[in-house]
């Protein structure tokens, strides 16, 4: 079990034309780690992965653990062996971030994030699922829900990507959110503040797979696509 490495199936830029096949089983990705985020084939919701178990948030805001046959078109997981960097209260989200960078000083390194406590006016969403012929990423998320919260205890899981490899994944922090209770969660897009405990995670190794056994992959031509404000946006 290599605690090192962050393995990636496929990447945040082949999303933007459409390719949203799901071309990776959720058994085959949890043989790369036991923490993780990712999407659903179609954008079908938001993933979380926490100690082996696999969630996903759908567009009607239910919490589900999903099965071994599950696809992804993109995902990441490693095998968990965080380390405390800093205890917050009352943090903002800007502020979190911010700290996160100064202290771990791994500006220049994949690294996940693990945070556990509790989180105020928190703002998560979901995309609803698509079929074939898939639209854009930018066309795609905007079917996507909103969900709110006042205040809830829960875990977020995150991986910070270097600005080099923008496009990859996203340049910059991407976060993900499950509440204790598993009634609440989806990509993280905001927050007022967090009080509680944060881990890092430093990886030496990116594994990145790719599915070239999918024939629209193999023959789509990115040089067409305005991929980092595309990911941008629609991570946002």
């Amino acid at each position: 079990m290599d605690t090192t490495k962050l393995f990636q199936h496929g990447t945040l830029a082949l999303l933007v034309p459409g390719l949203l096949t799901g071309t990776l089983t959720m058994k085959e990705l949890l043989q790369h780690g036991d923490t993780g985020i990712g999407t659903g084939e179609g954008l079908d919701g938001e993933l979380i992965i926490l100690e082996g178990q696999p969630y996903q948030v759908n567009s009607r805001g239910e919490v589900k653990v999903v099965g071994d046959d599950f696809t992804l078109p993109f995902a990441n997981s490693h095998f968990a062996d965080y380390q405390p960097l800093m205890t917050v209260e009352n943090a903002s989200k800007t502020a979190f971030n911010q700290q996160i960078l100064a202290l771990s000083k791994l500006d220049n390194a994949f690294f996940s994030v693990k945070a556990t406590g509790t989180f105020t006016n928190v703002k998560t969403r979901a995309v609803a699922k698509s079929s074939q012929p898939y639209q854009s990423l930018a066309e795609t998320a905007k079917n996507q829900s909103v969900f709110t919260r006042d205040s809830v205890q829960g875990t977020l899981i995150g991986y910070y990507s270097p600005q080099l490899f923008d496009g990859i994944a996203v340049g910059g922090f991407h976060h993900h959110f499950l509440a204790d209770d598993r009634s609440f969660g989806g990509h993280l897009l905001d927050f007022e503040t967090v009080t509680g405990e944060v881990n890092v995670q430093p990886f030496s190794t990116l594994e990145q797979h790719l599915p070239i056994d999918d024939p629209d992959y193999r023959a789509h031509d990115f040089a067409e696509d305005n991929i980092k404000e595309d990911v941008h946006q629609a991570e946002g």
